[in-house]
């Protein structure tokens, strides 16, 4: 095989040197197989070494061509007949392969498929630009003026043939380099012997999985060829007779399938040339994929109807009424980008885009179309673009557009500088050969700073729209559509509250939230009644509100994975005292969520931040653990000194992360411990680099510059509040300071009953007299105190 072109070894025969002898096949001359159902391939006759006699190799490809596997009988004849140029040939290409371009494809196949014999009603593969394509003969026509159409029989079957699944054999077969089988078998017997047991064969010529290994028999009844029968007879111990009536009927079903409607080794074949006319025709088999009940419409996307609107009057108006555009000297607008974090909806707008408005649509997945040759990536996306452009009104799709064009001066390779720079040059070109407002360029990024800042100037992305974090109406609207095929019980009132619950939820997150409450509701269904049969066990399965907050245990939002904070099971109860602080706290925090119209209605802003001060050991951490757990929000904790860094930029770096994941996750509380390490005041801190004024400017400006911080609340905590510059204090950034004092009285009283409630506590103790003798103590020195007696 290694002597072989790769090019070729997907069209040979492996034989024996013997086999070859005696059937009177020579060296690379092309040999016609015949199975038991009739269906027939000519392909290369190749020897192999050591092979042994009567036994033949097939590739995975010719066994699937040929419809046969292990065990089956097949027919090999050499061809003795004319073989003559095809000089026209009409092929079926699949609906997965119709976007392809049919001038570069023809050529790909008069290029690679040079000399191959062909057969009406049998599939060629040829590899273009990385993708296996697979194409039906429908009708050859010679040079000498005949006609060959497609076999009766294989016109029920094309359609099932076409709609192929992309198996393993695709995978391995990019490259055309089938792997051939190791095949072993017994000598021909003669006449004589045909009813005789076959000779036994030693365990190691057992043939693999993929192999097909076939007996031989000599065939007497024309002398130009080889009946093969399958190899169940390697080790056999058959009778003589169950062996001589099984040849028998093989020999007697090739026969019949040669002699009915199928081809004779001395009729005459064609086969392609580089002047073979190539005629493709789209074959319609996915007409199951077309009335998919499932596609994406508009009616199916909830939360973006403001987005929507916009995104419609940006790309149908274009492609429908051009001339409306020209009437006024509007230019049409060339592109549109999405962009916003992972899982709000971007891909999906595209797809129903796609799907109702009815124009030609291409997709490019960014990495996808990168080639290692040199050029081809840019020769792939002027092709598509070249197409778009026929086929107008189009839509070309790229999807994660910053992995194709990212900023040229931070390329690592000179490809991606070319890539960048072939695709504005191609949406410059757009309109210029009178397809203006009829070709739209739609980009999808979650990263829209890494973007080459040529491609986001008006003339290329006119038009950038941004497709954000849901809100609460938002999230609601989402769940009511996901909901809508779904059975379950929630009311109007409980999808209220669990839109409300589920802050920073995006579009992907509902729908993960949605599929575990239904595993969620299986498992209590299963439970219950684990023997019900699968019918009735639908009937039962109905999603429950407690379905919901049991997968919300599960399912957190995906812009939390990467912070991966578990909120501490802390509660108000666990707390003793401090009613006013509670209620101050409820007041900054809860009460702008729960009540956001009050707020609007009288004017008053939500305070943006909230100091806790005091003692050592008062309970300030706890405190905001407690309003993490019991207000539902999104809780991000840092402490000030690990957001240092001995590289300079990466401390102010570490901060504008911070507020961008806490915007990100939207309403969310920002807890800040040890603030005074932080926000040092400036002037103080030496050496460094002056590296802790830097980040406190960055944190005065994260919290109230020009970018506005909404719906995020800072909690700080510290014990040292004259360290803290004074910048940090003042109104609109810190907004409310609050002095967490030492415990009195009541409150001493109340976390002692806190802590002894689970302990056993002797009648000796006095738990006035304990009080009186801790009034300069502390929360946490309370509670060593109660834990030490």
């Amino acid at each position: 095989d290694g002597k072989v072109p790769k090019t070729f070894q997907n069209s040979l025969v492996h034989l024996g040197l013997s086999t070859m002898k005696s059937a009177n096949i020579c060296i690379g001359r092309p040999v016609l197989l015949t199975s038991l159902e009739g269906k027939q391939e000519v392909y290369t006759a190749w020897p192999v070494a050591g092979f042994p006699g009567g036994k033949v190799g097939l590739s995975e490809v010719a066994q699937k061509n040929v419809g046969v596997r292990a065990g089956d009988a097949i027919r090999v004849q050499p061809l003795v007949g004319a073989v003559l140029q095809a000089q026209e040939m009409d092929l079926a290409l699949s609906d997965k392969d119709r976007e392809i371009n049919e001038e570069e494809l023809t050529s790909c196949i008069l290029r690679k498929l040079d000399g191959k014999i062909v057969l009406p009603g049998n599939f060629l593969y040829c590899t273009f630009y990385g993708r296996l394509c697979k194409l039906q003969v429908l009708q050859v026509k010679g040079a000498d003026g005949m006609v060959l159409g497609r076999p009766q029989s294989d016109s029920d079957t094309s359609a099932q043939g076409m709609t192929f699944e992309q198996s393993s054999m695709e995978n391995s077969n990019l490259d055309m380099s089938f792997q051939l089988s190791q095949l072993h078998l017994d000598e021909p017997q003669s006449p004589a012997s045909r009813s005789t047991p076959c000779k036994p064969v030693d365990d190691k010529f057992i043939n693999k999985a993929n192999d097909i290994s076939l007996d031989i028999t000599q065939n007497f009844g024309d002398g130009s060829g080889l009946e093969l029968e399958g190899s169940t007879a390697l080790k056999c111990s058959f009778e003589s007779s169950r062996e001589g009536n099984k040849q028998v009927i093989n020999e007697e079903r090739l026969l019949k399938s040669s002699s009915t409607g199928g081809k004779c080794n001395t009729d005459t074949f064609y086969f392609i040339s580089s002047t073979t006319r190539i005629n493709l025709t789209k074959s319609c088999t996915n007409s199951k994929e077309q009335d998919n009940p499932f596609k994406v419409t508009y009616d199916m996307i909830g939360g973006l109807s403001s987005q929507l609107k916009a995104i419609r009057e940006i790309i149908e108006l274009p492609l429908k009424q051009p001339e409306l555009f020209k009437s006024y000297g509007i230019p049409a607008p060339r592109g549109v980008l999405l962009y916003g974090p992972p899982g709000t909806g971007k891909t999906m707008i595209a797809r129903a885009i796609a799907n109702e408005v009815g124009a030609y649509v291409s997709v490019i997945n960014g990495p996808e179309i990168i080639s290692k040759f040199y050029g081809e990536t840019e020769a792939k996306l002027r092709y598509i673009f070249a197409e778009a452009t026929l086929r107008h009104p189009s839509i070309i799709f790229i999807d994660e557009l910053d992995a194709l064009c990212p900023k040229r001066e931070g390329a690592q390779n000179e490809v991606e500088k070319r890539v960048v720079a072939s695709l504005l040059t191609l949406m410059d070109g757009i309109g210029s050969e009178g397809s203006e407002g009829q070709v739209l360029v739609l980009g999808a990024t979650n990263r829209p700073q890494a973007l080459d800042a040529a491609l986001r100037r008006p003339g290329r992305f006119d038009k950038e729209i941004e497709i954000g974090v849901p809100n609460a109406q938002d999230r609601l609207d989402i769940l009511q559509k996901l909901l809508q095929r779904v059975p379950h019980l929630l009311t109007e009132a409980e999808l209220l509250q669990l839109a409300n619950s589920a802050h920073g939820y995006v579009g992907a997150d509902l729908k993960a939230l949605c599929n575990e409450a239904g595993l969620c509701a299986l498992r209590r269904v299963l439970r219950k009644q684990p023997v019900l049969p699968d019918s009735k066990v639908a009937g039962l399965v109905k999603i429950t509100l407690n379905d919901f907050l049991q997968g919300m245990n599960d399912i957190r939002p995906s812009a939390m994975r990467e912070v991966a904070i578990d909120v501490p099971n802390v509660s108000w109860s666990d707390i003793g005292g401090l009613e006013n602080i509670k209620l101050k706290l409820k007041q900054a925090v809860e009460w702008p969520l729960k009540h956001p119209e009050s707020f609007t209605r009288m004017g008053i802003q939500p305070p943006k931040g909230v100091l806790l001060y005091g003692p050592p050991g008062c309970s300030k951490t706890m405190i905001a653990k407690a309003l993490a757990n019991e207000s539902g929000l999104n809780f991000l904790a840092i402490k000030g000194p690990e957001l240092m860094n001995k590289y300079v930029g990466e401390s102010e770096r570490a901060v504008r992360e911070i507020f961008r994941k806490a915007r990100a996750l939207a309403p969310s509380i920002i807890f800040v411990d040890e603030l005074d390490a932080l926000a040092v005041e400036r002037g103080s801190s030496l050496g460094a680099g002056n590296v802790a004024d830097r980040v406190l400017a960055q944190l005065l400006t994260e919290m109230d510059g020009i970018e506005q911080l909404k719906d995020v609340t800072i909690l700080a905590a510290t014990n040292r509040p004259d360290r803290i510059d004074k910048a940090l204090m003042r109104p609109g950034r810190i907004d409310r300071i609050i002095y967490v004092p030492l415990p009195d009285a009541a409150t001493r009283r109340e976390i002692f009953n806190l802590q002894f409630h689970a302990m056993p506590i002797s009648n000796e103790v006095d738990l006035d007299e304990l009080i009186l003798q801790t009034h300069t103590y502390s929360g946490a020195e309370n509670k060593s105190r109660a834990i030490v007696l």
